[in-house]
């Protein structure tokens, strides 16, 4: 099972970003998945997550509205778009896959079992 995250980089305030998981399918295509994100000091929070099936969504209140989370079961990939980036969105961002399978979005850090490596997002004010 592997996650590789992509797409952060320097964005000013106001700006986009899309952040791409690749995965490497098989037992992925059946679990719900989630953007988490990072800064130091602080443990990582659910920035969105996505189920199985990819018809429901859930989104922290930080980031609804302006972030978007999507998965491409043919690409074996989730996405996250990101729009009208502030300071506050400046952390590290982390794709991972819940660990037991289930129906629904899990919401902490602990549910989730399969982690990529993080991509740094910098927003500039």
């Amino acid at each position: 099972v592997q996650l590789q995250a992509s797409g952060g980089g320097l964005v000013q305030a106001g700006g986009s970003l899309r952040l791409s998981c690749a995965h490497s399918g098989g037992i992925l295509r059946s679990k719900a998945m989630g953007w988490f994100r990072q800064t130091p000091g602080k443990d990582r929070e659910l920035v969105a997550g996505i189920n199985w099936r990819g018809d429901s969504t859930e989104y922290a209140n930080s980031v609804k509205g302006r972030f978007t989370i999507s998965r491409d079961k043919a690409k074996n990939a989730v996405y996250l778009q990101m729009n009208r980036l502030k300071s506050g969105d400046t952390a590290v961002y982390y794709c991972a896959a819940e660990g037991l399978s289930t129906y629904r979005i899990p919401l902490t850090a602990g549910e989730y079992e399969y982690w990529g490596q993080g991509t740094q997002v910098t927003v500039s004010s």
